[in-house]
């Protein structure tokens, strides 16, 4: 059987299974496609786990909804304050010139790059739609290069299996992985530019992971560090993020 004809088998079922002997059952089924996340544990993992593997299985590859230019928001909601720490305000004053975003892991050449460098690769630019689960939203344009390329850039090795960043250490250090399905998604962005103009601070600047098939806390601001792995295991409580470790879903699909 191909893997295709395989796939299509366990989608079929895993939709009959969770409709008729529960999520415990379909989660069984999501483990032979090789789709369990890391917050599959505990008493809510095989809800996470249905909720995961039916997406990947059933959307997979297809693109959020983009929006013509009028429907961009006139007031977007920053959602809290630009940094006042030290290091953060260092790099502000002198325009973020010294910025580095660094990639490591499993990659064939670890990297570092400036915005100079960044703004080098090919622009992307969407205009997309940012959800947060607290309940308010905006439309906003996205402006950077696509992760894929930066992953190639660095030269991506097989067998990586997720993709983590991380924000600059400012009081609580915020974290975050996504799977390579949605590393390598067209429209997963490393931005520097909103709205015609640089990312302002207060949404992100100077870099921010837009991940626009997701709610909004999985697109990290102020982001310094890309880890490509094949294991979460070593990353804080091995659930995928600092949001899953705080009873946040690690997969956050919209």
């Amino acid at each position: 059987m191909s893997d295709i004809s395989r796939r299509r088998v366990i989608r079929t079922g895993i939709a009959a299974t969770a409709g008729v002997s529960g999520v415990a059952a379909a989660a069984r089924l999501a483990d032979l496609a090789g789709l369990i996340p890391p917050d599959s544990g505990g008493i809510l993992g095989p809800g996470e786990t249905l909720t995961y593997a039916a997406q990947r299985l059933i959307v997979d590859q297809s693109p959020a909804r983009e929006f013509s230019r009028d429907k961009i928001s006139k007031s977007p909601y920053p959602n809290g304050k630009p940094p006042a720490d030290e290091i953060f305000v260092r790099h502000q004053a002198n325009g973020f010139a010294d910025w580095k975003l660094s990639v490591d892991g499993m990659v064939a050449r670890p990297s570092s790059f400036s915005i100079a460098e960044l703004k080098r690769f090919p622009v992307s630019s969407q205009i997309t739609h940012l959800a947060c689960e607290e309940g308010w939203s905006y439309i906003a344009e996205w402006i950077g290069v696509p992760l894929a390329h930066v992953l190639e850039a660095a030269g991506l090795q097989a067998g990586a299996k997720y993709v983590v960043y991380a924000s600059l250490p400012i009081q609580r250090r915020r974290w975050d992985s996504v799977d390579m399905a949605e590393a390598l998604h067209p429209q997963t962005l490393i931005t520097y530019g909103m709205n015609g103009e640089a990312l302002p601070v207060e949404h992100g600047g100077p870099l921010r992971l837009r991940v626009p098939r997701h709610l909004g806390y999985k697109s990290i601001k102020f982001i310094t560090s890309i880890t490509v792995t094949d294991s979460l295991k070593g990353f804080g409580k091995g659930r995928g993020s600092s949001a899953a470790d705080g009873a946040y879903s690690w997969y956050a699909g919209i």
